[in-house]
Parts: C-alpha cells; structure tokens; sequence
C-alpha cells in the first residue's frame, strides 16, 4: 500500500466556528525563516529581480511611507498577495496564529459555531453545518452566502479573516446576515458559539422487515474517527447485522489517514481506494490488504454538503466495491493541498496535487452522483422566518418568508394545503392549530415567538430520521440486495 511522508488530511477551512476539510492536505514539518519564504532565490534567475522588486517596495514602505508599519505586516501581505494572484480558495497563508486555530479544528474539539465555509467568488459560503453544532441548530445551510458578521460587511474580507471573526469563545454571540439561494431576502442569525466535541462516529440498529440493518453516521474524518468507527461496527457486526449503511450527508471531510483506514475494510486489494496525481501526471495510490469483502450488502449515503474526504469514501465505495450510493449530488473537491509550516509557526497551503477516484475519475467541480437520487422534502431546506422587530406574518401577506412558513408548517405536521407563498385562510388556520398545540397565544398571525417554537419543531421532526426520504431509499435499496 503506498504511504505519504506528513500527516495527511482531507480539507475545506473549518471554522471552528470551524474550519474543515474539502481536499487531501499534507502538512509536512519543513522549517525556514519567514522572510526566506519570499527572498531566498537563484540570483541568476529572474525571480531573483521579482523578489528585490519587493524588498525595495518593502523598503520604500517602511522608510518612507507617513506612518509606522511593521515589517511582518508587509511580509505576510506579500505572501498572501502571491497566493490570491493563484485565484485557488484551497491555497492559502496563515499567520501562526490562524494556523493553530486550523489545526485545533481537526482535533476531538473547538469552540465555535460549528459550520465548514470556504470562498465562492468572493463570498464567504457555507458548505456544510455540523451535525449538532450552534451553527446547524440556527438554521444555517449548505450554500448560505454569509454576506455581513456582527453588521460588517465580508466584502474585501479573505477567508481567514472572515473565520476569525466569526470565532469567539463559548457563550458568546455573532450575529451573522446571510443570503439564500433562490431567495431575494436576507436572513439574520443570531448564534451563541459553544464547544463543538468531535464524537464523529454514531451507530444503531435499524429494523427494516425484521431486518437488522446497521447504520453508521459518519460527521466528519478526525484524528479518532477510524477507531470510533471500527468499535462501531464491531458492535454491530455482533449483533448480526444484514446489510450496512454508511452515512456522510453533511461531512466536510478531514484526514485522509482515517478514510483510508475505513474504506480498507470493504475495498479489496483489486483497486486502489484514492489516487493522487502531480501536475507530470505521476500518479500514487492508497490500496487495501483486504483480499474478501463482507457478507452483506453496504449503501453510502451522500449529499450536496458531503465534501473532500467523505467523496474520497464514497468514491471508493462505488468504484472501488461496487456499492450503490444514495442521496444527492455530492460538493465537488477533487484537489490536495500541501501545508509548509515555518519556523515562525505560520503556514502556507498550497494546490499541489489531483486526487482521483478508484477508476480515475476527476470529480472536482462536478461532485459524485448518486446511484438513486432522492431529494429530501423543501422543509429540509426552509430559511428561518425574517421577521421585522414589532411586526408578523398574516392573512393576505405574500412573499418568500410566507413560502417559507408554509413549508415549515408542513414539516411540524400542520398543513397549510399550499405552498406557493401567498397567506390564505388554510395556512391561518394551520398557523392558529400550531399556536394552539404549543401553547402560544392563538392570533393566526406569525410573531417572532410563534416562528422561533416553529422552527424548533421543524429541526426536531428532521433530526428525528423519521422523514427522511434519503434514509428509506437507502433501506429499500439494501432490501432488494438482501433478497
């Protein structure tokens, strides 16, 4: 099986708030002094003029410019200018102290939000919630385009700097404006941060048709998640399970080590589990020892928001064992980074590598695609009711935040008979049996009470499994390959 040298993790940048995994990341221990990074080259090369072109502009600066500036700060502007010229959101410069905070994230646990985020033109966006985070209780959304922290604006802001500050201590609050896709209002969130434990692996026992079928959620790939997952499925197997479904909606990815580890349990040695691949074409695989696969039938289960290391896996699993995969379209990172860390402790991460699929294939900007599609119902989906301080949402009002209601209504289980946002008499009525069934005062009218215990119901019924429309394709389709 071939090996990497370094610690090899699959990325986005998590904000802890966190910052996470959409890539195969290498982070090497190489050491050299931060300004070598910008001015120790060949004097006969004509980098050697580009890089006396920026200590002159650096001198110019810091002689001549009317006020004091540090000549750290110019560095690591050089730096990060370099590496935003690349127009790559996965290469990136940290500061030491950005850095720390990175790989804090990848750890058992971090205070923050809890949401992976990374650089769509220049919005900061989400690219998952994780399960059970501040973040994914609040309402937030794969896709979500943060557009102001705290009422300032993330305009002009690098990644980096939007994640720092949206992090912040447990307990307190960032107040974050977001805009949805295919709706013309913003929302406004108000998360109070806390700390995030990485338990990432969660299992139970399924009975379908008197089946027992064994499921296991996967929310994302940190340094423990191979060992919760084999104590996982060693429980399961003990208890005779007859099919398997491996869960990694909404995982963000992590390290490539613990995917590795997974897939070498149902991936034979017949076909590598990843490859990567250098900008010659050079290409080196992860391959298992495994010579038979197990006795009963696996389903994958993926979405828009599975990204990076959750891809590598589910693109071993359907390529590499033949197992059918559920849900949706997944994210779509096929690219490396490389992380060099300096001797000051700040660190760049740079695009260095390809990461293919077990047949080859690219799937970067393109996602996996599922065997059987099954979107899940508009509710999963619903923003947050908008309301204005003082007012409400009522009878013959139309609009986004009316649909929206509707399709919440729905969710919690009282049906407004439509959904096409305009505020009739059957949606006042469902509106007054809610109220009335959660012991708020019956108006008929949404106020920011009614809406808040709303959207706390609706998050209840989807944590619940019981609807999930992507979780009973998966057994129905295991149901078939038992029989």
């Amino acid at each position: 099986m071939k090996k990497f040298n370094g610690k090899i993790v699959a990325l986005l940048v998590v904000i802890a708030l966190v910052v996470g995994a959409a890539a195969s990341y290498f982070v090497t221990s190489t050491t050299m002094k931060h300004s070598q990074a910008v001015v120790n080259v060949d004097s006969t090369s004509q980098t050697s003029s580009e890089a006396k072109k920026i200590n002159v502009i650096h001198d110019l600066i810091e002689k001549s410019y009317y006020k004091k500036v540090s000549s750290d700060k110019l560095y690591d502007g050089a730096i990060k200018g370099m590496i935003e010229a690349l127009g790559d959101p996965f290469s990136s410069y940290m500061d030491a102290k950005t850095a720390s905070s990175f790989n804090e994230s990848l750890s058992s646990s971090f205070e923050g939000i809890g949401a992976e985020v990374q650089m769509v033109g220049d919005r900061v966006t989400i690219v998952s919630p994780i399960k059970g985070s501040p973040a994914e209780k609040a309402g937030l959304r794969p896709n979500d385009q943060i557009l102001t922290i705290n009422g300032k604006s993330t305009s002009g802001l690098s990644l980096d700097q939007a994640v720092n500050k949206i992090k912040g201590p447990s307990g307190t609050v960032v107040k974050l404006e977001v805009k949805r896709s295919g709706s013309t209002n913003t929302v406004a969130f108000n998360i109070k941060r806390g700390k995030i434990p990485l338990t990432t692996v969660n299992s139970k026992v399924i009975k379908n048709n008197q089946k027992p079928i064994g499921y296991i959620n996967i929310t994302s790939f940190n340094e423990n998640t191979d060992k919760e997952f084999n104590k996982s499925l060693n429980a399961l197997e003990d208890k005779n399970i007859q099919g398997l479904i491996i869960d990694v909606r909404g995982n963000p990815g992590g390290y490539l080590q613990a995917v590795e580890s997974i897939a070498s349990q149902f991936i034979t040695k017949d076909k590598p589990i990843v490859q990567v691949e250098d900008r010659q074409g050079k290409r080196d695989q992860f391959r298992s020892s495994l010579t038979k696969k197990k006795p009963y039938p696996i389903v994958t289960l993926i979405d828009e928001g599975s990204a990076s290391a959750s891809e590598i896996l589910a693109g071993a699993m359907s390529e590499g064992g033949g197992y059918p995969l559920v849900g949706m379209k997944s994210f779509g990172k096929g690219t490396v980074q490389q992380g060099i860390e300096m001797s000051d402790k700040s660190e760049v991460k740079l695009t260095m590598f390809k990461w293919l699929t077990p047949d080859g294939n690219w799937i970067h900007k393109k996602g996996i695609q599922p065997d059987v599609k099954v979107k899940q119902p508009d509710y999963y989906f619903a923003s947050p009711l908008n309301i204005k301080k003082g007012s409400v949402i009522s009878y013959d009002q139309t609009g986004t935040n009316v649909t929206n209601l509707q399709k919440m209504l729905i969710g919690a289980g009282f049906d407004p008979g439509r959904e096409d946002g305009y505020y009739n008499k059957s949606t006042d009525n469902a509106v007054r049996q809610f109220q009335k069934a959660k012991n708020l005062p019956v108006t008929g009218s949404v106020n920011q009470a009614t809406a808040d215990a709303l959207q706390a119901s609706v998050l209840k019924v989807i944590s619940s499994g019981d609807h999930d429309k992507q979780l009973k394709a998966a057994l129905r389709t295991l149901d078939k390959e038992i029989k």
